[in-house]
């Protein structure tokens, strides 16, 4: 793996002076760490412990699972400034002895969350044999704000503890950034606008300027952001208007691929996904897990249901619906997003009533009020992600577009479906 494992267990405080990780096998960013230690004789710790009968000791067990754990949060992290240091050990069972020879395999796995604590499980194999588990709790230390010498910082931002400004960026005197965030070189960030802590903004995206529409007139207006987003290059992000009720909102855990544009008003939820130049028009809502692909386009006030997947190169001018593939110009639904929800840890049985209650909008021969009417009616279809779908569809104002497939004297037609019928 390419990871630079001394410079990473830098970010572990107190630790033991040696290295006791010396390869990475298999990582999962943020998720889960399989490493290699090789235990030698030549090791310092075997001249004093138990000389004649060389033994790994437990202590030195647990650090070595504990620079593991390190390895696991800081690797590949969006964490530009902080430490870690190892607040407790749970539940340690040591199986087996460790002696020189011997390979160790140590799997961490990142567990709990809550406030500035983590707890990672972890567990030490030689060959198949578990010799060694526990929990680590580590609590997370900031480290200080550092702020390039040539950025920009206008007297009143405020800029929490472990963020990183960096080269030329520059920083409005409205602007509230939380901790451990890190801005790139030539970003903007400006106005009225909040971010979030482990917010990662690229070099030269714009963050909370005005926005794109003849009717602002200079008026206060905001951006909120919350935590853990990234905004990769050339990302543009516009604060609200008075028409729109003043404020842009963006949720926690989304990622904005370079080129992507959140006009103003918008109202973004949490873990989604913007491709590569995906546009939202003003007003627009985007709801949890949606993916928004490369060079697509929502059109102003429309809505982007839960789990909804919109393809590449798409125009959507009427609301996007939940679960379902959205495709083309002007987009139509092309059956359930079986991939995303699989992906997402949906059950097999709900993802069957999803593509059941499509069926009734998309295959059968009932216009749209009594298609909803049918699947309501079905006890087959009784889970509450089915009613989401309907209340997204009887709820929508700029209507829905479905596509509906029949044939005619041999040959195939798409009929298009919208619910203000």
């Amino acid at each position: 793996m390419s990871i630079d494992i001394p410079s990473v267990l830098d970010n572990l405080c107190y630790r033991h002076p040696s290295l006791l990780v010396d390869d990475i096998l298999e990582h999962e960013p943020g998720k889960r760490l399989v490493a290699l230690k090789n235990v030698t004789v030549s090791e310092e710790f075997f001249q004093g412990h138990f000389p004649g009968t060389p033994l790994m000791p437990g202590v030195l067990m647990v650090e070595t699972l504990a620079q593991a754990s390190t390895l696991l949060l800081f690797a590949n992290s969006q964490r530009p400034a902080s430490r870690v240091f190892l607040r407790g050990v749970n539940k340690a069972k040591f199986r087996s002895q460790v002696v020189p020879g011997d390979q160790l395999r140590l799997e961490v796995t990142r567990g709990r969350t809550r406030s500035s604590l983590v707890e990672v499980a972890g567990r030490a194999f030689i060959g198949d044999k578990l010799v060694a588990e526990l929990k680590l709790l580590f609590g997370f230390m900031d480290s200080e704000t550092k702020i390039d010498p040539t950025a920009f910082v206008a007297p009143g931002a405020e800029i929490g503890a472990g963020t990183v400004v960096g080269p030329q960026a520059i920083i409005g005197e409205h602007v509230r950034i939380g901790r451990n965030c890190s801005i790139g070189t030539k970003a903007v960030v400006d106005g009225w606008t909040e971010i979030g802590d482990e917010t990662v903004i690229f070099p030269l995206a714009s963050v909370g300027l005005i926005p794109q529409d003849m009717k602002f007139k200079g008026e206060k207006s905001r951006l909120v952001i919350g935590e853990h987003n990234v905004f990769r290059e050339f990302v543009t992000i516009h604060r609200g208007t008075a028409g729109g009720g003043g404020i842009t909102r963006i949720g926690q855990n989304n990622l904005f691929m370079a080129y992507a544009h959140v006009a103003h008003d918008c109202l973004v939820g949490n873990e989604t996904i913007f491709g590569n130049g995906a546009t939202l028009g003003g007003h627009v809502t985007v709801y949890d897990h949606a993916t928004i692909s490369a060079m697509s386009g929502v059109h102003q006030f429309c809505r982007v249901g839960r789990y909804a997947f919109i393809g590449g190169y798409s125009v959507v001018t009427r609301d996007a619906l939940p679960y379902a593939r959205t495709v083309g110009n002007r987009a139509r639904v092309y059956g359930v997003n079986s991939i995303g929800l699989v992906r997402n840890g949906f059950s097999q049985e709900v993802i069957v009533k999803l593509k059941r209650a499509y069926r009734y909008l998309l295959q059968s021969k009932l216009n749209t009020s009594q298609a909803l009417a049918r699947i309501e009616m079905d006890p087959s279809l009784d889970c509450s992600d089915v009613d989401y779908l309907v209340e997204f569809i009887k709820s929508s104002e700029r209507g829905v577009s479905l596509r509906r497939s029949f044939r005619h004297h041999g040959r195939h037609f798409d009929d298009e479906i919208i619910t203000d019928e």
